[in-house]
């Protein structure tokens, strides 16, 4: 289970609660992996982050072995962090702090990012993305071969 990758995009929607229902497709990995133990926490580029917990401790001790000079961002990071699980129904709960963080309102989409996902508002998302797909290649993609 080491080396469990997630990836592919999930158009989904938030419940009136704020509860994510996880795609059938990371169910059983999820389950497998941390027994659908995840932690959520903002990203620096205004979504949310989503790991499976054990991802998530060592993210977490990476973030905590930064310097002082980064301790703003271990805030970020660390002070933000919710634990969650996996509910019976396959449903993820986002804290009300978290949803506001990320401007998440009904429509979000869920980016496997190999180790852990990323939550957007689909909206936000659309924009970033075509932002990125209109810039110009950053250099460690300048010999890439497609």
């Amino acid at each position: 289970m080491a080396n469990v990758v997630f990836q592919g995009a999930s158009a989904l929607a938030l419940d009136a609660k704020g509860r994510l229902t996880v795609p059938a497709r990371h169910r059983e990995v999820l389950q497998a992996l941390c027994a659908g133990q995840l932690t959520l926490t903002k990203h620096p580029e205004g979504c949310l982050m989503v790991f499976p917990r054990p991802a998530w401790e060592q993210f977490r001790d990476r973030v905590a072995a930064l310097p002082m000079s980064a301790a703003g961002w271990k805030r970020v990071f660390l002070g933000n962090a919710q634990d969650v699980e996996v509910d019976a129904a396959a449903r993820v709960l986002v804290a009300p702090e978290l949803r506001a963080a990320a401007a998440l309102q009904k429509d979000v989409m869920l980016l496997g990012m190999g180790s852990h996902f990323e939550l957007w508002d689909a909206q936000a998302y659309a924009a970033h993305e075509a932002a990125v797909m209109q810039s110009e290649l950053p250099d460690a993609l300048k010999d890439f071969s497609f």
